[in-house]
């Protein structure tokens, strides 16, 4: 007989049929291949991404180059390019726009950076859009005679441009510290009137709310007009229509009027010697049909000096700035020390404008005689009030218009 020892030993086939080792190895080697997995993807993600960063810069680069060379008119040249995979965004550094033809030095259009990125709060909406910046940009237009030697950027397919560089539909933009020139250097002296400090936005291009409302659209910038004027514009307007549907307004306080000497001088053969110049526009569109005004105000103006003008100034330009001199002295506004008036206009954006010019001159006798226009804007017929208002000014703002201007 077998020992009472081997008999109570398991059977062979039952051997670990109890045992509960197998049924912890199970979620052990489950753990196991997760790790595993999760590891191969993560590191399956840097190389990718290390790749990207590698490679992309100089992919990106060489496509917004060909973007550029399509361009027929105007000639295109970047700096380094600057790849961010997670924000869905790239950089692009130095750009540079010129034109091809013509003598022309300066270029279109320059910007020390143009960022392209996804709108992520866009996604709240479910709308899938983009945005793009531009950092210090400066836009540089120039007239001339000569068509080769002249600069408008017009002819440049720029909104397909920006459609090639972004997959994604632009709904909005912003400039920051950009500056804006309107050149001339076929005078005796080179003019330059410019905007500086330029920063603007533009918002909701692409209606992501689904608002009813035509004007979706807003346009808001500020900038400093020759140093020292203050400049405010404000727009309202219509992306999906098929002729401009907007409305917009434009408020200018404080520029002295010296610094347009070069302008004054070149295309009117008349300078200012002492001066503020304030400017209000209100424009509205309809399907392209414009109506809308314009507010020029003159401040403390002189434009006539006999001890200067007869020894610096030819005959001809002696009696022009006598006869404008004369002109705003007998009708400014006394108590305001001002001359100006309101100038109506009507048009079709498609064709001519039409400048009421009766109107125009009465309301420069309704200035001088009767009550002085205000630098802002005008009252609205319309029972809604204005869409569009410009802020309260500033305490210097005010000083400089000699009265608290009213919205």
């Amino acid at each position: 007989p077998k020992p009472m020892r081997e008999q109570e030993d398991p059977a062979p086939g039952r051997e670990g049929a109890d045992s509960p080792a197998p049924r912890q190895e199970q979620p052990r080697r489950r753990k196991h291949h997760a790790w595993r997995a999760l590891i191969i993807i993560v590191l399956c993600l840097a190389v990718i991404s290390g790749l990207g960063r590698l490679f992309l810069p100089t992919i990106v680069r060489d496509y917004v180059n060909r973007t550029f060379d399509r361009n027929l008119a105007y000639a295109g040249s970047i700096g380094p390019v600057d790849v961010h995979l997670l924000q869905g965004a790239y950089t692009i550094h130095d750009v540079r726009i010129s034109k091809r033809t013509g003598n022309v030095p300066v270029p279109l259009l320059s910007a020390k950076r143009v960022a392209f990125s996804i709108q992520w709060g866009a996604l709240v909406h479910g709308k899938v859009v983009g945005q793009f910046e531009l950092d210090e940009p400066e836009l540089n237009f120039v007239a001339s005679s000569s068509q080769t030697e002249g600069q408008t950027g017009a002819g440049g397919p720029w909104l397909q441009m920006i459609q090639d560089l972004f997959p994604f539909t632009i709904n909005s933009a912003v400039i920051d510290d950009g500056s804006v020139h309107f050149r001339s250097f076929r005078s005796q002296k080179p003019v330059d009137v410019y905007l500086s400090h330029l920063n603007g936005s533009i918002d909701d291009l692409s209606n992501i709310r689904d608002q009813t409302t035509p004007l979706v659209t807003t346009v808001q910038a500020t900038a400093i007009a020759m140093g020292t004027g203050h400049l405010q514009f404000k727009m309202k307007l219509d992306p999906f229509s098929y002729h401009p549907t907007f409305h917009m307004a434009l408020r200018l306080l404080g520029l002295d009027v010296t610094e347009l000497n070069d302008l004054s001088l070149a295309y009117g053969d008349f300078d200012f010697k002492h001066g503020f110049f304030d400017l209000v526009l209100e424009a509205d569109s309809k399907e392209g049909l414009l109506t809308g005004y314009v507010k020029p105000l003159f401040r403390a103006l002189t434009v006539f000096s006999l001890s200067k003008d007869i020894k610096q100034d030819s005959v001809l330009q002696f009696f022009i700035q006598a006869l404008m001199g004369g002109v705003t002295y007998i009708f400014k506004n006394v108590p305001r020390n001002q001359f100006g008036t309101l100038i109506p206009f009507t048009g079709d954006l498609s064709g001519a404008t039409n400048v009421n010019i009766l109107a125009a001159i009465g309301n420069v006798l309704r200035n001088a005689f009767v009550r002085a226009y205000l630098p802002r804007l005008q009252p609205s017929p319309s029972p809604e009030g204005p869409t569009l208002q410009f802020e309260a000014p500033s305490f210097v703002e005010a000083l400089l218009t000699t009265d608290v201007i009213q919205r």
